[in-house]
């Protein structure tokens, strides 16, 4: 695993050992950045499980202005940690060693411009996440939501029953579905 682009272009990450995490495949990753490029550059990213942090550091690396990382885990946030060093985006990053509902409740006073949700799969905290996101008012219109299942369905019919929030679009990468969500216009949580 490696970052794609930026400045950190070519670096070499960190990755877990073991079943507890499941990275984002470089090509899944390249995809994702192709498709929302111009949306990059400036902008307050929440990366929310973190895993090896790889994903927000890619967004950190291609000119974001902040990047708040996430993970529940000790050891998965010891190698972000490492990471964040091996890239030099220090400056750019802060990370959160706390449950995904702890890290949206210290940040809940930050407006993110891009909020990124790649949980375990065969969890509910998408759902979870978007609706304490949703009730903190950490988004405005403009705000994307990309969050990556292998649940596309079961993420679709519970998204569904959130009324401020609406699919833009979904795309499938092998076992990966990506979803890019947005605030309905108008709606008031």
């Amino acid at each position: 695993m490696r970052i794609i682009s930026g400045t950190a272009r070519g670096t070499k990450l960190y990755t877990l050992e073991g079943l507890e995490t499941r990275p984002t495949l470089d090509r899944v990753k390249e995809a994702l950045f192709n498709i929302i490029f111009n949306k990059i550059q400036d902008a307050v990213v929440l990366d929310l499980f973190s895993g090896s942090g790889a994903v927000g550091l890619e967004f950190a690396s291609r000119g974001a202005e902040k990047v708040y990382l996430c993970d529940n885990s000790k050891k998965a946030c010891e190698i972000i940690e490492k990471n964040i060093k091996k890239t030099h985006l220090e400056n750019k990053v802060k990370l959160y060693n706390l449950d995904f509902k702890e890290a949206i409740n210290k940040t809940k006073n930050q407006i993110f411009d891009i909020i990124y949700l790649d949980p375990p799969y065969k969890t509910d905290f998408i759902k979870i996440a978007i609706n304490e996101i949703i009730k903190n008012k950490m988004i405005t219109e403009e705000t994307l939501i990309i969050a990556e299942t292998d649940e596309v369905e079961k993420v679709l019919m519970q998204i569904e029953n959130i009324k401020e929030i609406e699919l833009e679009s979904k795309r499938k990468y092998g076992r990966a579905n990506i979803l890019f969500l947005k605030k309905i216009s108008g709606k008031e949580e």
